[in-house]
């Protein structure tokens, strides 16, 4: 169909996606071809459909909506990517731009004006939330490296150094080093607020 444009919708809410899908299906010119559930299974579904738009959920099981832009960008260049979110800190829209997203919006956002958002994005431009946009530029950059943004997200769980190693590959030392450096740079009293700070501003 010519001039269609073709949508994979990834959403951990089943009555969302849902939702959204029912909603978007009455424009004459989006055509929902995939949906998923977590984040392994939208990257699943984008290389079996090449879509030409993804409107994927920032929060999924598996891997979030950064991280399958990443890997999309990489597979699917023609493939634009629009980040919908009920959690817009500032630094997961700075992630989500430095992974190639050409959109990202406040789950708050109507499907009509969601509507003209994918077409925005798929006509090759960018549309981010300005409200969002206005909180990260005050927020500033994020004082972590990726290095230690990673293993603060390691330590999320309460997993002891031992096992952080071991998913990071790295030595137990330098682990100890890179949490210690991310607590200092936060001004936590130790790696579990540390690790709530980060959360809070989007840096993890």
């Amino acid at each position: 169909m010519t001039g269609v444009v073709r949508l994979l919708l990834a959403d951990d809410e089943h009555l969302i996606r849902g939702a959204l899908a029912a909603l978007l299906s009455l424009e004459d010119d989006l055509l929902v071809v995939a949906e998923a559930a977590s984040g392994p299974e939208a990257l699943a579904m984008a290389r079996a459909h090449a879509p030409d738009v993804a409107v994927l959920d920032l929060q999924m099981p598996g891997a979030d909506g950064v991280k399958v832009a990443t890997t999309l960008r990489t597979e699917l260049p023609d493939c634009q990517v629009l980040i919908v979110t009920g959690h817009g800190r500032p630094g997961h829209l700075k992630r989500a731009l430095a992974a190639g997203v050409r959109g990202f919006v406040p789950k708050t956002v109507s499907a009509q004006r969601l509507a003209e958002i994918i077409r925005t994005v798929h006509a090759g431009n960018r549309y981010v939330d300005p409200e969002l946009a206005a909180d990260a530029i005050a927020a500033g950059d994020s004082p972590l490296t990726a290095r230690e943004a990673e293993v603060l997200e390691l330590a999320a769980d309460g997993a002891p150094v031992a096992e952080i190693a071991e998913r990071a590959r790295l030595s137990q030392g330098t682990v100890r080093n890179y949490l210690s450096s991310a607590v200092s740079k936060l001004g936590a009293e130790n790696r579990h607020t540390a690790v709530r700070l980060a959360r809070e501003r989007g840096w993890v």
